[in-house]
Parts: C-alpha cells; sequence; structure tokens
C-alpha cells in the first residue's frame, strides 16, 4: 500500500484505537505530514526503534512498540528462551511509562515473563538488570537525548549490550515480518495474575549501587579530600538524579549540590529544549549555581544517563573548562589505568576499547601503560561485544573503554555507557589529584604536555524528512566513488571505507580488509595525524563528520582544528549539491 492508502487503513481498520483515528482526522488536508507518516515503516534497526511520537507507521506508538516487541518474541521462542524472560526499563520521556507497558504486555501474551522497573531507571541499570536476572534480553524505552518529542525503543540480548550480530538481524528480520495488527497483547491484571508481570525495583538498585562501589581504585583519596571538593550535579530532568547522588553519597562526597531547576523527571525537559549534555545550554544553569558556590566540577547526565558531560573549574574563581566527550574519556582513561598500575592490578593482557571516531589520545595513554588498544566501530555495543569476547576466549582483560560521545564503562557490571560509574568515578579522580595539590584541569595541561595537544571536532547536518535521508545516503555514495586526495591542505594517506570492507592505501594503491563489520561510514587517515570521518547517525536524521588534529600548544590544535572542520563542511555541502 502506498502512504495513503495506509492512512486511510488506520483510520478504518477497527484495530486502531478511536484516540490514533482522532490525531490522524486532524491531518486532513496536510499531505506532506501525513506522507511523512505513513510513507515508511519506523525502522527497527541494529539499535531498535527512535523516532517522533505520535500516530503512523513511522512513529513512536503503542502499535509501533507492539510490532517490534512480537517480532521480538517470536525471536525469544525460536531460541526457546522464554522462560528466562526480558528486562524491561524507561526513563522520563512522554510516553515511556505506557510503552514499556505495551511491551511487557505484549511479551505476556506470548507467554514470556516481563520483568519491569517500577519507576524509571538508567540505561546502564537496565544492561545491570539483564545479566543480574539472568534475563534471555532486555528492553529500554527511551531516546536518549533527543529533542522532546522523540521516543525509543532498545533491545539488549542476554550478556546486556545492545543486540549484535547474529541477533540483530534475526530480530530485524523477525520485526519486518510481523503484521502490524498481528501484534498480541493481554489485560495487565491478568498478565500480573499469572506471573507472566514481575514489577522490579529496590533489590536491583542495592545490587547495582555494590556493583559500582567494587570499582573504586582509591577509597583512601576519597576519605582524604572529598570534604575540600564542591560538586554541582543535575541529571537535566532525566533518570541519574537518585542514583548518582546516592553513590556519591555512600562514597563520602558531602558537597553535592543539585542544580533543583532541573532535578524532577520531567518529559518537556522544560529549561534545555533539548537535553543533550555535549550542548552548552545544557550547563547553563549548573554554570550560575558553579558560580554562586565556587564549585570544583560540574557534571550533567543525560536523560537515560549514560552519558556525561563535564565542566572543571580553571584556574581563577568562577571559570570552567568544558572537557568534551573525548577529553573527559581520555582523563578517565589516564586515572583508572594509573590507578591499576600503581597497586599492581594492571592486567598484562590488559586492554582498552575505543571507537573509530574517538580521540587518538587515547592510543598513546594506552601505549604509555602497555595495554592493547582495541578499536570498534560507533556504538557501545562493539565494546560489549569484545567484553563478551574476552570471557569466552580468556583472552585480554577489560580495562576501560569509551567513545567520544561522552561514555563510558569501568567495569563489566554493564554493558552499555554508564554515567553513574562516570560520576563516581571522575568525583573519585578529583579527590586523588586533589591529594596531590592538582585540580583535573592540571591533569588534564599534565596529559596533553605529555602526549601532545590532540584536538577533535564533530558537526552534522540535520536533513529531516524522506528528501533528508535519501539526501544523507547519496552525498555519503558521492564520496565513496570519488575519494578526495586532500582535505583541508592534508594529503589523504589512505581511505577506509566500512560498507566496502576496505582500506586503500592512497600512494600504493594497495587495499587491505578494515577487519571490522560492516557499516555505511568512510574514514580517511591524514598525514600531520590528522584524520576526518563521515558517518549517517543511527539515531538522528544527520549527517554527521568528524576530525582530529594533533598541535604543538594549545591554539595550534586549535587553529588547525578550525581549519580542518571548515574543510569538511565546505567539502560535505560541495557533495551534496
Amino acid at each position: 500500500m502506498n502512504y495513503r492508502e495506509l492512512y486511510n487503513e488506520w483510520l478504518t481498520n477497527p484495530y486502531f484505537d478511536a484516540q490514533t483515528k482522532e490525531e490522524l482526522k486532524s491531518l486532513e488536508g496536510n499531505e506532506k505530514e501525513i506522507e511523512d507518516r505513513f510513507y515508511k515503516e519506523l525502522e527497527f534497526g541494529t539499535a531498535g526503534l527512535r523516532g517522533i511520537i505520535g500516530a503512523g507507521t513511522n512513529r513512536m506508538n503503542f502499535y509501533t512498540v507492539r510490532k517490534a516487541t512480537q517480532g521480538l518474541a517470536d525471536y525469544i521462542v525460536k531460541m526457546n528462551g522464554e522462560q528466562r524472560g526480558v528486562a524491561i526499563s524507561y526513563d522520563s520521556r512522554h510516553m515511556s511509562p505506557e510503552f514499556a507497558d505495551a511491551a511487557a504486555l505484549c511479551l505476556n501474551a506470548n507467554g514470556i515473563k516481563a520483568y519491569v522497573f517500577d519507576a524509571l531507571r538508567p540505561t546502564p541499570e537496565l544492561s545491570f538488570a539483564v545479566r543480574t536476572l539472568k534475563c534471555i534480553a532486555g528492553i529500554n524505552i527511551t531516546a536518549s537525548h533527543n529533542p522532546a518529542e522523540y521516543n525509543g525503543y532498545k533491545v539488549y540480548w542476554e550478556d546486556g549490550a545492545q543486540i549484535t550480530p547474529p541477533h540483530d538481524v534475526n530480530i530485524m528480520a523477525a520485526v519486518k515480518a510481523t503484521d502490524i495488527t498481528a501484534a498480541k497483547t493481554m489485560e495487565k491484571e491478568q498478565a500480573v495474575a499469572e506471573g507472566l508481570y514481575i514489577q522490579i525495583g529496590a533489590d536491583i538498585d542495592d545490587r547495582y549501587m555494590e556493583a559500582l562501589k567494587a570499582q573504586v581504585k582509591n577509597q583512601e583519596a576519597i576519605t582524604e579530600a572529598q570534604k575540600e571538593i564542591t560538586i554541582v550535579y543535575t541529571p537535566l530532568h532525566g533518570t541519574g538524579n537518585i542514583p548518582a547522588r546516592r553513590i556519591l553519597r555512600e562514597l563520602g562526597f558531602e558537597n553535592v549540590h543539585v542544580v533543583k531547576e532541573q532535578e524532577l523527571p520531567d518529559g518537556d525537559f522544560p529549561t534545555v529544549g533539548y537535553p543533550n549534555p555535549e550542548t552548552p545550554k545544557a550547563f547553563e544553569l549548573a554554570v550560575k549555581l558553579g558560580k554562586e558556590i565556587d564549585a570544583d566540577l560540574l557534571l550533567a547526565t543525560d536523560p537515560d544517563a549514560d552519558r556525561l558531560g563535564v565542566y572543571v573549574r580553571g584556574e581563577q574563581a568562577g571559570t570552567y573548562h568544558a572537557l568534551t566527550g573525548n577529553m573527559s574519556g581520555s582523563l578517565l582513561a589516564e586515572y583508572e589505568l594509573s590507578q591499576m598500575k600503581e597497586a599492581g592490578t594492571l592486567p598484562e593482557d590488559g586492554a582498552l576499547i575505543k571507537t573509530i571516531v574517538t580521540t587518538n589520545l587515547v592510543n598513546d595513554i594506552a601505549k604509555a601503560y602497555g595495554v592493547q588498544l582495541i578499536e570498534c566501530l560507533t556504538g557501545f555495543k562493539y565494546i560489549g561485544q569484545h567484553i563478551l569476547n574476552m570471557e569466552k576466549t580468556g583472552k585480554g582483560h577489560y580495562c576501560f573503554g569509551f567513545e567520544e560521545s561522552y561514555g563510558c564503562l569501568i567495569g563489566t557490571h554493564a554493558r552499555d555507557k554508564d554515567a553513574i560509574v562516570a560520576t563516581m568515578a571522575l568525583c573519585e579522580a578529583a579527590a586523588y589529584y586533589r591529594t596531590k595539590g592538582m585540580s583535573l584541569w592540571d591533569k588534564m595541561i599534565e596529559m596533553y604536555e605529555k602526549y601532545g595537544y590532540w584536538q577533535d571536532g564533530i558537526q552534522s547536518i540535520e536533513l529531516r524528512g524522506k528528501e533528508g535521508i535519501e539526501k544523507i545516503i547519496s552525498t555519503i555514495d558521492r564520496l565513496r566513488q570519488d575519494i578526495p586526495k586532500e582535505i583541508g591542505g592534508y594529503r589523504v594517506l589512505s581511505a577506509r571505507d566500512y560498507k566496502e570492507d576496505t582500506v586503500r592505501d592512497m600512494t600504493t594503491g594497495k587495499v587491505t580488509s578494515t577487519g571490522l563489520p560492516n557499516s555505511n561510514v568512510l574514514y580517511y587517515d591524514l598525514e600531520d595525524d590528522a584524520w576526518v570521518c563521515v558517518r549517517p547517525s543511527g539515531t538522528e536524521p544527520k549527517l554527521k563528520f568528524y576530525y582530529g588534529v594533533k598541535g604543538e600548544n594549545f591554539a595550534d590544535a586549535e587553529e588547525k582544528l578550525q581549519s580542518l572542520g571548515q574543510s569538511m563542511v565546505n567539502l560535505v555541502h560541495e557533495m551534496m549539491n
């Protein structure tokens, strides 16, 4: 059926409820909006679903959630995993609790137990719950840091990581084969009575907290210096408020101040609009409070608390330096590895894992501590996949992993980014360096002096709607077909095409394999340690490009970074036209 026929089907089929039909009737005459809602199904990709809330096949609603869950249920039954159950969590977004119940009751109607959190919880705790309860899978209702009109649906497998091959493609195929009107459901009261719908909460919280505490490297430093550290924290209206403050309190940090205006959950995200800890606006209220109390550290978790934004105090009172995800991740990598080395617990076969678009500063850190550096595709699930492989083979020990988008994992209690453990570790690091007479910014400068002034940037071009998605794909295809010989004055040394699984040496023409899974990503190694990478966003209608340089000092690195970034913008726009 074309989009108009699908629109009429939703208006007339008794399967769809009256409220949905009323919403669709109100669109009559707005042909562009009708087309956008029905020209395709909301794609169930490798990370699940993510889209604007509303009626239609290309929107997040009860029906698209049930369709996705029915496909997942069919696969679980095929894998004989129905007796193990599925853990379900949700965040503070509009319709999150309702979508969580819709997923649970669909599973229940298929004879699969659902362990549903009694209130909103962070993404990493869902990953932890899957592992703790030995579930076959997990579902997390969240759209992470997307604007308020979005929601999403992430699927995790038994190891606690988001689904990877072969489960991802098999589940995607099962979802695609599901008729939206054939998805099962049942009444909640009946599901509870039959022991299929099971509420979880405080017990998992307590066990999660204990798992985090096990990752503390230097409690002595916390005890000694915590009174001297003043911390501002904001959950940005999301899930981090209770667990982040609880772990800091239980470790002994006394001077923790929450941003009151952003403390309580609110799906409208009224103080930020776009609840992304990468953006300066997300930190405006935290900076204001920080200046009032002369805080040392400003921390912000995104709505599902898997990503952490960080500002650290400058030399002068009331001044702060915003750390990029690359900077905070590198700072934590240095701290964790140095503490393990000092304690004699750094494994001989230790490994540090990063994504291909993450700073090359961490390459030097891994080399300095004698641990293996492993690169993987963008997406924390690939880091989780490496952890699982280490456990299965007994080869390698995970020490730390992170990606540039403000996400890291300390420990293996979860298999996704964990902003709660990162919050704990950064405060611990601040206390430790205070005992050495240093601030976190002092340590950052020391690292640059030791490893080189690496600087990294990211930009994106947003193109909404059907035409926008097509433009993004065609732009990458043009870059694939016409490899640039130089970018921003830097000669291209090699071109990696992760979709074609090729690495082309631009001097010799020799072609080798990337060694990584198929993905629509292009990466160019440039001279003078510079690099650029282009890929479509996996969660938003954006074309994203990343780039990095190495300078002699801050000014030199910043100048090089700005120049390379502008060259990338020009190149991408040229390819779009």
